[in-house]
C-alpha cells in the first residue's frame, strides 16, 4: 500500500519524484531554514504514489494516454476538446478510499494544532515542476481560503483533474516532457492572513538584465494570486544584496504600481473588490519589511545556491511575512551570461500608441490582435502582436505563437511577464488602455529596448539588432568609463566591460524620476490647486515634498552606484539651465527669463546663490546618505560649470557645512573642466579640488565662441580644432604633473575615435563613452581592430 501523505515538515529536496518541486522545497525550507529566520506555513502533501494509484485502480491512466498519444496541441479546438474530457473523466472518477481517509486525518492534526479559527490554500505540486530547467508556473490549479475536510477533498480532486489542462497539456508537449512521466502531488497549507494586509513575488535577481546584486519585489494589497495573475500594477522595489548582509539601508528603487483591485475573503472562498485611491497611492509595504523579505530571499538563494522565484505573504493579524513558495528561476540564470550580448535599437521614433512596463529588451512587431476572451483564442496566427487585458495560463497555447504581448494589467513578476521571458519574446504590461489605444488588426512594434518603459507605435518600424562578443576582450591602455544617466539601464549597462561611470547626470534622473521643481517642494504650502492636483499623487507615497525629491533622487544615483560598484561612479550635480528647469513642474514661477540660459544661471553659480541654496543642500543629503548609510561609497561628487576660483571654493565648503567633507569617507569632489578659465587656470583649481573631467562640449564652444544650438555655425563645431586641443592638453598637463584624477565625459571621444587616440596619446586616464561605442571604442584603442 503506498503512502498517502506525508507532512511538509517531514519533507525536503529528496521527496522531489514523490511530492514534486513545490512541495519538495516546503518542506525543505521548514526544515532547514526556519532557525535561520525563513518562515513557511505548515501543512501536509499528498504523494504522487497516491495519484498514480487513483489513476490506475480506474483505469484512467491507459484513456488518458490514448488520448493524448496523437493530439496535436497546435490545433486549439482539438486541444480543448481533449482536456476537457479527461478532466470530466478524473471528476467523475471518486477517490480511492484510504486516500480520502488519509486527507481527512491530516486535517484533523491540523485542527488539532491549529484550533479551529484557520483555513488552507490547495495547491498543485507536480513532479516534473519547479525544476531549474522547467518552471510549470501556473499550470494547474490553486484554491484558497478553504475551509473544512470535504472542501479540501473537493478541490483537491479539482486539482487532480487540472494535470490536464489544455495549458499544462500544450505546455508539457512544448517543453518534451513525457505525459506518462509527469505525476500530481496536492499540497494543503495553511493561509496567511494577507488578504488583510499584502503580499507578492520576489526574486533574487533582476528578471530583466540577469544582475545577481538585487532581490527584485512585487507587492500588493490582499492575497498573492492578483500579483502572480498579472491583475493588477504592483509596487515594486529593487534591493541591494550586499548592503542587506552588511545590515545598511538596502533599498535601492522603488516603483509605486496603481495597485486598483484586491483579492479577500469571502463566504464562498474569496473575492475581488477595488482599492480606493488614498490606499493606491501609499506602498503597500513599508521599507523595513521589504528589508526584511529581502533577508529571507538571500538566505534561500544561498541555501539552493541559485537565483530563485519566490512567493511570499504578510499576516495581517501578526505582522508577520511568510514564505509560501520558492522555485529555482528557470530564464536568466540558464542564459550564458559575460560571453555575448544582444542589443536592440530602433532606426527611428513613432508615433506611441500606449506605453507600461517592459519584459525583456527586444523589438517585436507584426499585426495587432486586440483579444477580449480565451474563446478568441482561434483568432492569434503565428506572428501576430497578442493584445489583452491580462494572461493566465489558460493564454499559453496561443502566447507562444505571438511576437510579442501587450497587456492592460500585470506587474514584471506576473504570468505574461513569466512566460514572455521563457519564449524569449518582447512584452509589455501593465498599459491600462492597451485594449482601448491599440486599433485592431493594424501593424504595430512593440519596444522593449529602451529602459524600464515599454512603447508600442504605430506601424513596424526598422531597427538593429547588434551582437557583442565579450570572449576574450583585450586589456584596454586606458580606463574606459561609461556615461550613464537612466537608472532604467543601469543593471543592463553593467554587463559592458567597463571601469564605471564617468558621468551620471543629475538632471536626468530629476527630469525623470522627480519631474517637480525642487523649488515647488520646498514650498508646498504655497502651491495653487492647479499644480497640487498634478503633483498630490506624485508624492503621496512618501513622508513630506521634500522626503520625495531626497529619496527619489537617492534611488536614482544608489541604482546606477549599486550597479557598477565597486568601480567609481562619477555623479554630476545638478547642471539644468533655467529654461531647463522651468520646464519642470511649476518651475516657470522659480525661474528667470534669460536671453543665454547656456551662459546664464547654471553650475556652481546657481548652488551658492541664496534663492538655490536650500535646493542644493537637498541633493548634498541624498549623496550622504547613499555614501554614509547605505555605504556606496564609490560615488564620487563633480561640480559643473564653475567660472571662478571663488565659485570653486566655496561650493567645496558648502558641501562640507552639508555632510560631504573632501576626503572623509574617501570621498573625492572634482570639476567639470568645461571652461577656457578652467584649462589656464588648471594649477590652482586643482588645489581646491581632487581632480577633473572634461566637458568637451562646452569646452568647444566656449573656446571658439560658439553657439551649439545655432544651425548657421555647426559646421565649425569639432572638438579636434587645435584651439580645442591646446585647452585640454593644458588640462591634462597639469592633473598628471599633480597626480590627480583626469578623465573626459563629453561627447567627442564617443563620435571621433581619433580624438579618443589622440587623448589616449596625451596620457588621459580615463574616456567615459556612451554605452553604444565602448566595446568598438576599447578593441581600437587595444589595437585590435
Amino acid at each position: 500500500m503506498p503512502e498517502y501523505i506525508i507532512k511538509l515538515d517531514q519533507l525536503n529536496m529528496s521527496h522531489l519524484d514523490q511530492v514534486g518541486g513545490k512541495n519538495a522545497s516546503l518542506g525543505e525550507m521548514i526544515t532547514n531554514l526556519n532557525a535561520m529566520g525563513v518562515k513557511v506555513p505548515g501543512g501536509f502533501a499528498t504523494t504522487a504514489d497516491a495519484f498514480k494509484e487513483f489513476l490506475q485502480i480506474s483505469g484512467l491512466n491507459q484513456r488518458i494516454s490514448d488520448k493524448l498519444k496523437n493530439l496535436d496541441t497546435d490545433n486549439i479546438d482539438d486541444l480543448r476538446q481533449a482536456g476537457e474530457q479527461i478532466r470530466n473523466w478524473i471528476l467523475a472518477t471518486p477517490f480511492q478510499a484510504p486516500l480520502e481517509q488519509a486527507i481527512r486525518q491530516a486535517y484533523e492534526e491540523m485542527k488539532s494544532e491549529l484550533g479551529n479559527d484557520f483555513s488552507v490554500a490547495v495547491r498543485s505540486s507536480a513532479t516534473a515542476e519547479d525544476l531549474p530547467d522547467a518552471s510549470f508556473a501556473g499550470q494547474q490549479e490553486t484554491f484558497l481560503n478553504v475551509n473544512g475536510a470535504d472542501e479540501i477533498l473537493s478541490k483537491a480532486h479539482e486539482v487532480f483533474a487540472s494535470l490536464y489542462n489544455d495549458r499544462a497539456i500544450s505546455y508539457r508537449v512544448h517543453h518534451n516532457f513525457e505525459h506518462d512521466d509527469v505525476y500530481l502531488s496536492v499540497g494543503v497549507q495553511q493561509m496567511v492572513r494577507s488578504d488583510i494586509a499584502s503580499s507578492g513575488v520576489m526574486f533574487t535577481m533582476d528578471t530583466e538584465s540577469g544582475f545577481n546584486d538585487v532581490v527584485f519585489i512585487t507587492s500588493s494589497y490582499g492575497l498573492g494570486e492578483m500579483v502572480v495573475q498579472g491583475a493588477v500594477n504592483p509596487d515594486e522595489f529593487y534591493v541591494y544584496k550586499p548592503a542587506i548582509k552588511n545590515n545598511k539601508p538596502a533599498v535601492l528603487r522603488r516603483n509605486l504600481g496603481s495597485k486598483s483591485i484586491e483579492m479577500t475573503y469571502s463566504e464562498s472562498g474569496v473575492q475581488t473588490k477595488n482599492i480606493e485611491a488614498s490606499r493606491s497611492q501609499q506602498f503597500s509595504i513599508n521599507d523595513d519589511e521589504v528589508q526584511q523579505l529581502a533577508q529571507q530571499a538571500i538566505i534561500i538563494e544561498q541555501h539552493y545556491g541559485r537565483p530563485m522565484d519566490i512567493e511570499w505573504a504578510k499576516d495581517g493579524i501578526t505582522g508577520g511575512l511568510y514564505i509560501v513558495q520558492a522555485r529555482p528561476e528557470t530564464v536568466k540564470s540558464r542564459e550564458h551570461s559575460g560571453q555575448k550580448i544582444e542589443r536592440y535599437a530602433l532606426k527611428s521614433q513613432g508615433t506611441i500608441i500606449c506605453e507600461g512596463r517592459s519584459i525583456g529588451q527586444k523589438v517585436g512587431q507584426g499585426t495587432a490582435k486586440v483579444i477580449k476572451s480565451i474563446a478568441q483564442m482561434d483568432e492569434i496566427n503565428a506572428g501576430d502582436v497578442l493584445v489583452t487585458d491580462m494572461t493566465d495560463p489558460d493564454w499559453e497555447p496561443i502566447m507562444k505563437k505571438a511576437a510579442a504581448i501587450v497587456t492592460n494589467r500585470g506587474g514584471r513578476t506576473c504570468h505574461a511577464a513569466i512566460i514572455a521571458r521563457e519564449l524569449g519574446i518582447p512584452a509589455i504590461v501593465g498599459c491600462g488602455d492597451a485594449t482601448q489605444k491599440i486599433p485592431n488588426n493594424t501593424a504595430v512594434t512593440v519596444s522593449c529596448c529602451e529602459g524600464d518603459t515599454g512603447f508600442v507605435y504605430e506601424k513596424e518600424l526598422g531597427f538593429d539588432i547588434h551582437t557583442t562578443d565579450l570572449q576574450n576582450m583585450p586589456e584596454a591602455p586606458l580606463k574606459i568609463m561609461m556615461n550613464v544617466g537612466n537608472p532604467d539601464r543601469a543593471f543592463d549597462f553593467q554587463n559592458l566591460p567597463h571601469f564605471g561611470i564617468g558621468l551620471a547626470r543629475l538632471e536626468f534622473i530629476i527630469n525623470r524620476m522627480i519631474g517637480i521643481h525642487p523649488k515647488v517642494l520646498l514650498n508646498y504650502d504655497q502651491q495653487p490647486d492647479s499644480v497640487k492636483q498634478i503633483t498630490d499623487p506624485m508624492i503621496a507615497a512618501y513622508a513630506s515634498p521634500r522626503d520625495y525629491f531626497v529619496k527619489r533622487l537617492a534611488e536614482g544615483i544608489s541604482t546606477l552606484a549599486a550597479a557598477f560598484n565597486p568601480q567609481p561612479v562619477i555623479v554630476r550635480l545638478s547642471d539644468f539651465k533655467s529654461n531647463e528647469y522651468a520646464n519642470l513642474i511649476g518651475g516657470k514661477q522659480y525661474e528667470p527669463t534669460e536671453e543665454n540660459p547656456m551662459l546664464g544661471f547654471r553650475g556652481a553659480s546657481r548652488y551658492l546663490d541664496e534663492s538655490f541654496v536650500d535646493c542644493f543642500e537637498m541633493e548634498c543629503e541624498a549623496l550622504k546618505f547613499i555614501r554614509d548609510d547605505m555605504g556606496l561609497t564609490n560615488v564620487w561628487a563633480m561640480v559643473p560649470f564653475v567660472r571662478t576660483l571663488a565659485e570653486g571654493q566655496g561650493v567645496i565648503d558648502l558641501m562640507a557645512k552639508n555632510g560631504l567633507k573632501q576626503g572623509e569617507n574617501g570621498l573625492k569632489i572634482i570639476m567639470m573642466c568645461e571652461l577656457p578659465s578652467n584649462a589656464l587656470m588648471a594649477d590652482e583649481f586643482l588645489d581646491i579640488f581632487d581632480g577633473f573631467s572634461i566637458g568637451s562640449n562646452d569646452m568647444t564652444q566656449l573656446t571658439l565662441g560658439l553657439d551649439r544650438d545655432s544651425g548657421l555655425i555647426a559646421h565649425l563645431f569639432d572638438e579636434r580644432d587645435p584651439a580645442v586641443k591646446k585647452m585640454l592638453s593644458m588640462a591634462i598637463s597639469a592633473c598628471k604633473r599633480r597626480g590627480k584624477y583626469i578623465g573626459i565625459c563629453g561627447q567627442g571621444p564617443s563620435d571621433h575615435p581619433d580624438l579618443a587616440q589622440w587623448l589616449l596619446d596625451q596620457g588621459i586616464e580615463s574616456v567615459s563613452l556612451n554605452p553604444d561605442t565602448v566595446v568598438e571604442t576599447w578593441l581600437k584603442l587595444a589595437g585590435t581592430e
